[in-house]
C-alpha cells in the first residue's frame, strides 16, 4: 500500500505542477500516465526483462510523453482553460481508443502480463526505489517552482494577460510546465504497471486523471506536499473501506463513503489540508507580530 501511495504521489505532484502552479486544468493527464505504462509493459514483454531494458523502457516512455505533451500543448494551450480541458479529455479518449483497437500490440481491454527484472520482484527493493523516486521528484519540482521560472508560472496562473504585458512569452512557460508534468506522469505510469506486472487500457481512463485531481485538491493545490498527503489519504481510505465492505454489508457501497469524505474535506479544508493549515498559520502570525511590537512599545 505504501508503494502505491508513493507512485500515486508522483502522479499527483505532476498534476499539481499544471493545476497548482500554472493554473492549467487538464482532463487528459492520464494519456501521459498510460504512455509510460504501455512503453514499459510492451518493451519488457518483447525483450529480456533486465535492468537495462527497464531503464530503456522508462526512458522511451518519458521521451514519447515529452513529444506528445509538447505538441498537445502547442495546439491547445493558446485556448482558454475550459476549451483546453475538454480538448485534453478528447485526446486522452483518442489514446484509449487506439489502445483498444491496436490489439496486436496491446491486446485491447484484456491487456497482458509481463515479467520484470529481479530487483523489482523483491518487494522491499521496489518499495525503496519508489520512495527514492518520489523524494527525487518532490525536490526536483520544489527546485523548479522556487526558481525564477516557477515565479513566472505562478504569475501566469494569477493573471496571464498582465504577465504577457510584462514581456514574458507565457506560452513558452506553459509548454515547459506541460512537458515536465507529462514526463513525470509517464514515470508514475511505468512504476504503476511494474507493481502490477500487468497493463490494459484502464491506464488511459478518465478515472485516472480524476484521481490525480482529487488527490491534489484534497491535499492542497500548489503545495507539492499536499498531493503526497492526498494520495496517502485516498489510498488508505480506499483500502480501509474495501476491507470493511468484506465484513459489513453497509460498507459494500464504499464509494458513497468515499464521496462523503470528499465533501467533508471541501467543507472543512476548502484550500486542501496543507493550504488550509498554511492559511491558519498566516492568520495567526500577524497577531503575534502585533503583540510583540506592542510589548516593545510598552517596555520602551
Amino acid at each position: 500500500m505504501l508503494t502505491q501511495i508513493f507512485i500515486l504521489a508522483i502522479f499527483a505532484m505532476s498534476y499539481d505542477l499544471l493545476l497548482g502552479y500554472t493554473g492549467i486544468v487538464s482532463f487528459g493527464h492520464a494519456m501521459f500516465f498510460g504512455i509510460g505504462a504501455y512503453s514499459t509493459g510492451v518493451l519488457l514483454s518483447r525483450f529480456e526483462p533486465t535492468l537495462l531494458w527497464l531503464i530503456v523502457s522508462m526512458a522511451v516512455g518519458m521521451v514519447i510523453a515529452a513529444i506528445v505533451s509538447y505538441f498537445v500543448g502547442l495546439l491547445t494551450l493558446r485556448l482558454s482553460n475550459h476549451f483546453y480541458a475538454m480538448l485534453t479529455l478528447a485526446l486522452a479518449g483518442l489514446f484509449l481508443v487506439v489502445a483498444e483497437k491496436w490489439r496486436s500490440l496491446t491486446l485491447g481491454n484484456d491487456g497482458f502480463t509481463f515479467r520484470v527484472p529481479d530487483i523489482m520482484r523483491d518487494r522491499l527493493s521496489f518499495y525503496l526505489i519508489c520512495l527514492l523516486l518520489m523524494v527525487a521528484v518532490f525536490f526536483l519540482l520544489m527546485r523548479l517552482t522556487n526558481s525564477p521560472m516557477g515565479k513566472v508560472l505562478v504569475a501566469v496562473r494569477e493573471n496571464e494577460a498582465r504577465t504577457q504585458s510584462l514581456g514574458f512569452k507565457t506560452i513558452h512557460y506553459k509548454l515547459i510546465s506541460s512537458v515536465v508534468a507529462g514526463v513525470i506522469a509517464s514515470v508514475a505510469g511505468s512504476l504503476y504497471v511494474m507493481s502490477l506486472r500487468f497493463v490494459n487500457t484502464s491506464v488511459f481512463a478518465l478515472d485516472v486523471t480524476l484521481d490525480a485531481l482529487l488527490m491534489t485538491i484534497l491535499g492542497g493545490v500548489g503545495t507539492l506536499i499536499g498531493p503526497i498527503i492526498g494520495a496517502a489519504i485516498i489510498e488508505v481510505s480506499h483500502h480501509w473501506l474495501t476491507e470493511l465492505g468484506k465484513f459489513y454489508a453497509i460498507f459494500e457501497r464504499w464509494i458513497i463513503f468515499f464521496g462523503i469524505l470528499y465533501i467533508l474535506a471541501v467543507m472543512f479544508f476548502p484550500k486542501g489540508i496543507v493550504g488550509s493549515l498554511r492559511e491558519i498559520r498566516w492568520k495567526r502570525k500577524p497577531s503575534k507580530v502585533k503583540t510583540k511590537n506592542k510589548n516593545k512599545r510598552i517596555a520602551g
